[in-house]
């Protein structure tokens, strides 16, 4: 028996729309081996400019993302999907050992085998430093609550 993650392709809005939420609930829970088991066992990942394949190292690649960004909230939004690919758009907040905030945006493109598993991700990213004052996302760490606004209601 294989492993499904439901919402299974081929996708419509409402099912990707659903997908991202989950992605972005597994994301903000910090728990990396939770995490990779969204994605298949030989899931290919490019990550700014690393290269991650498996599980197992996508799985020590996010406790080392987490060891240094501290208090790490994630909004993530669809933009664009087909039968088993997704586009999205996300931003999050975090801050170094030093107390620096960031604002990171990026870029995701995913495709899924038909279990809905992620067989691959490639994000592009982008960090810019702000103030803890200009923060957008002050919920309490985990999941970003159904009444928080999103990245579009945010003007981001």
């Amino acid at each position: 028996m294989s492993e499904q993650r439901p919402p299974l392709p081929p996708f419509t809005e409402e099912t990707a729309r659903v997908k991202v939420r989950a992605a972005e609930d597994g994301w903000n829970t910090r728990d990396p081996r939770r995490v990779s088991l969204a994605y298949t066992p030989d899931s290919r990942w490019r990550n700014r400019a690393e290269f991650v394949t498996g599980r197992e190292e996508i799985a020590a690649f996010l406790t080392r993302k987490w060891r240094r960004e501290h208090e790490y909230r994630l909004v993530k939004e669809l933009w664009a999907h087909t039968a088993d690919r997704i586009a999205v758009r996300f931003a999050y907040e975090w801050h170094d050992d030093s107390g620096q905030w960031y604002r990171s945006y990026g870029n995701e493109n995913w495709a899924f085998d038909q279990d809905g598993l992620m067989a691959h991700r490639h994000a592009s990213i982008n960090d810019l430093p702000i103030t803890e004052a200009e923060r957008l996302f002050h919920w309490p760490l985990g999941r970003r609550p159904d009444d928080h606004p999103g990245l579009t209601e945010l003007g981001l």
